[in-house]
């Protein structure tokens, strides 16, 4: 298990005090890639073998939304390993110790050459310190689109600070975008997102909006592949 300490500022909060989602989940992503300085064996291998852990699916459960200047802990540990896959919790806990935000991902391992899938070796997956699967509702990785009903939004042009260090838009970027199309009383108490194309500087993501009884999907495709699937639930 990785842990790290958080407090929420300024620049995390929304108009009304409150952790933003997309903080809260540069948060979870900060500390699920320290993860790898626990784990130096693994670390080494992927360095090695020129390769790298990429966010495939995430599901976010919200507990409660803490407060401007409340003390956060962030824990991350790994709980499943395949040899293309790999497994894990990332949860938000406040300062008496209780969750804010309990999540579950899945990782693909990739070349960062290719950009394809590459296999882990049995004696780094062996190597792995693996944890208990902590509880929470668990949903399926797939999201299914609806195949009628959406609403064109328009499209969003992928700039400069949507990059990271892998050279596409960053996981959270996606969400951020995607919550500008929510309506203004849409609470989100819960949160699916599937990753299938990373979107490059200069694409540009056209959204189409489902709305359902209790959720809302939203699509972000780039040309006439679906990049990334976001859904809402209240």
């Amino acid at each position: 298990m990785y842990s790290l300490n958080y407090k929420v500022t300024t620049s995390c909060c929304d108009s009304e005090g409150q952790l933003k989602l997309f903080s809260a989940l540069q948060m979870m992503q900060d500390c699920s890639e320290m993860w790898i300085d626990s784990e130096p064996g693994v670390k080494n291998y992927f360095s090695q073998q020129n390769m790298a852990q990429l966010l495939a699916t995430r599901q976010v459960e919200i507990v409660r939304v803490p407060s401007f200047k409340e003390e956060l802990t962030v824990t991350t540990s790994v709980y499943g390993m395949k040899p293309m896959f790999g497994f894990r919790n990332t949860f938000i806990y406040d300062a008496q110790g209780k969750p804010c935000y309990k999540t579950w991902s899945m990782g693909a391992f990739v070349d960062k050459t290719t950009g394809k899938l590459k296999r882990v070796d049995d004696a780094t997956i062996e190597s792995m310190t693996l944890e208990p699967q902590l509880e929470m509702n668990y949903r399926d990785r797939r999201i299914m689109l609806p195949k009628e009903g959406g609403e064109p939004c328009s499209p969003i042009g992928v700039m400069k600070a949507d990059i990271d260090y892998n050279k596409h838009v960053n996981n959270a970027n996606y969400i951020r975008m995607a919550m500008e199309l929510l309506p203004d009383d849409f609470r989100v108490k819960g949160l699916r997102v599937e990753y299938r194309i990373a979107a490059k500087l200069g694409d540009v993501l056209c959204p189409t909006l489902f709305r359902n009884e209790d959720s809302i999907i939203v699509s972000l495709s780039v040309g006439h592949d679906v990049s990334t699937i976001i859904e809402f639930s209240k």
